[in-house]
């Protein structure tokens, strides 16, 4: 297949694919430590790389090559490297891209693991700085942005804020100074949203979420250039072994068949859940970017196709009004994954941003009135039925 030549839908179904001998239509799970070679030669000329061949699964399987490809094919990218997890694939680019004295800028509006991996618990230990950027404003990032930044990194939409950001500005200020530009498109999927396109030079995902769709198993993936991937975090990976599984990789292939109708669906539902929040006198404002209200709604339907599965909203109260409405659903599942076909709730302040600093959450927008709801696929009038529960409590 050239895929330039077919759309997002097909490329989900169709790209990647390897086939074995026997022909088989589906794509076949390898789940093989190692491979064999035909004879001494063979096997030096592969570990050596002079010749092409699959060695050691830690860092060549044809399962997890057909993921990599049918994502680098969704994201228009020219390669891909699959990781065990997506903070694995953000460890692993950081770790690739920086050394000591080096400068990272990331938006403090992240999945709160990110700023450990970023600061001082992990790289700081390394000798790199990292400027922690609040603010969607453009004067922040171009002050923040400098010689001697490496990396400049955000999410967007991001969680659990839904902040938007202007993808091809910061790509042009990062490049002015040499610096990578990685855009976490965990919420938008290459179904919604693409970020290469825009101008960053790194795709990063967390495929244990819409990827996999399921919930079922754990996998990330950085996506960009062969120079980037294949050389540079390719060599790194081989290494430190932060590899997919060749079974993880069948799994999430499957469910990549099924993402754009899910991405679409997910899309229509929150945004219908988040209009009705909206109007909901308990409810104070929600956080959603295809939503009238958001600051940057113009901004997010030039980027995304749709606004995606993930909306967080603030009671009128405080954790106690917010931990009411979490303990009153019967459906929502009260769990901090996302991504999944069932909807989750969680009460960000004190789960997956919990271990951030009092400050660094304040910074964020992220207070205890803060209720995250990643809408799956029920239906729309027993997930307000859920809510309002709860919301009929405070």
């Amino acid at each position: 297949m050239n895929d330039h030549d077919y759309s997002v839908d097909t490329l989900a179904i169709r790209a990647g694919g390897l086939r074995s001998p026997f022909n088989e239509h589906s794509e076949a799970l390898f789940a093989t430590v190692s491979f064999v070679h035909e004879s001494a030669e063979m096997a030096a000329k592969r570990f050596t790389g002079e010749e092409p061949g699959y060695i050691y699964s830690r860092f060549t399987n044809p399962t997890v090559d057909m993921f990599e490809r049918r994502l680098a094919a969704m994201e228009g990218a020219d390669a891909a490297i699959a990781t065990s997890t997506g903070m694995a694939a953000i460890s692993t680019l950081a770790m690739t891209l920086c050394s000591a004295g080096d400068h990272i800028v990331t938006s403090g509006s992240v999945f709160g693991s990110t700023l450990n991996v970023f600061g001082a618990p992990v790289m700081g230990k390394f000798g790199v700085t990292c400027e922690v950027v609040n603010s969607t404003g453009l004067d922040a990032w171009a002050k923040a942005i400098r010689p001697g930044t490496k990396l400049v990194f955000l999410e967007t939409p991001s969680n659990p804020m839904a902040d938007v950001f202007d993808i091809a500005a910061i790509a042009e200020m990062a490049r002015k100074v040499g610096a990578t530009f990685a855009v976490d498109n965990c919420f938008c999927t290459p179904v919604l949203q693409r970020p290469l396109a825009l101008g960053a030079d790194v795709v990063i995902h967390s495929a244990s979420k819409h990827l996999d769709g399921q919930g079922r198993v754990m996998g990330g993936a950085i996506v960009g250039t062969k120079e980037m991937c294949r050389e540079r975090v390719y060599n790194f990976l081989r290494t430190t072994g932060a590899s997919l599984a060749p079974f993880n990789a069948w799994v999430i292939l499957k469910g990549m068949e099924t993402l754009p109708i899910r991405m679409r669906a997910h899309s229509e539902n929150a945004l219908a859940l988040a209009e009705w929040l909206a109007a909901h006198p308990k409810v104070a404002n929600v956080n959603y970017p295809f939503l009238a209200s958001h600051p940057s709604v113009a901004l997010a339907k030039r980027q995304q196709s749709g606004g995606g599965a993930v909306l967080s909203f603030n009671v009128k109260g405080g954790k106690t009004e917010a931990w009411k409405v979490v303990d009153a659903v019967k459906i929502m599942s009260i769990t901090g994954n996302l991504g999944d076909v069932k909807t989750t709730i969680t009460h960000p302040a004190t789960t997956t941003h919990g271990r951030m600093t009092q400050a660094a959450r304040d910074a964020a927008g992220i207070g205890d009135a803060l209720i995250r709801v990643a809408v799956g696929l029920e239906a729309q009038d027993d997930l307000r039925d859920d809510l309002a529960r709860g919301l009929a409590q405070i």
